[in-house]
């Protein structure tokens, strides 16, 4: 079995693999991060979904060899200091989460949106999380969440 080497959340990993072993596979079988989700396996809900260098990615179809010496970021890995993202604490105190599943996908969607477009509109929030399903909130809350946590993210970096 080939070995796989990488970076997980800040953390290097070694791991054996098939060669046709998904990333998700990896982050919940072998390395038991539980935030990315199995749901479709086809790449069309956005449960699995992961930021690979930075692009958000759907795990369930990226070929865990093809992560060879990466850096691959969970919602695990977008705290600091133990200290919730802005993103996770809007979440929750705009009610954008109903059952959770499908949080850690929307959230680091939001995550690539903010870092690409710190002050996005909502038509553009919309945009970038619409790979992503959600059954139960009606995207709503989950917008809100995004455009607050945008909001905390300016001014923070205002000062």
């Amino acid at each position: 079995m080939p070995a796989l080497e990488l970076k997980v959340n800040g953390r290097d990993y070694r791991v054996e693999v098939d060669i046709d072993t998904t990333l998700l596979e990896v982050l919940r079988d072998k390395l038991r991060i539980t935030g990315p989700k199995a749901g479709c396996n086809t790449g069309d809900c956005g449960v699995c979904s992961v930021l690979l260098d930075g692009t958000l990615v759907r795990a369930c179809i990226t070929n865990a060899l093809s992560v060879q010496d990466r850096q691959v970021t969970t919602v695990e890995g977008i705290t600091v200091g133990g200290d919730l993202h802005p993103l996770q604490k809007a979440f929750h105190e705009h009610y954008g989460a109903q059952c959770g599943f499908c949080t850690p996908g929307m959230i680091l969607a939001a995550k690539a949106l903010l870092d690409q477009n710190p002050t996005p509109t909502a038509e553009e929030v919309k945009e970038a999380i619409s790979g992503n399903l959600c059954r139960c909130t009606g995207y709503v809350k989950i917008v809100d969440s995004i455009m607050a946590a945008s909001r905390e993210l300016a001014q923070k970096e205002a000062g």
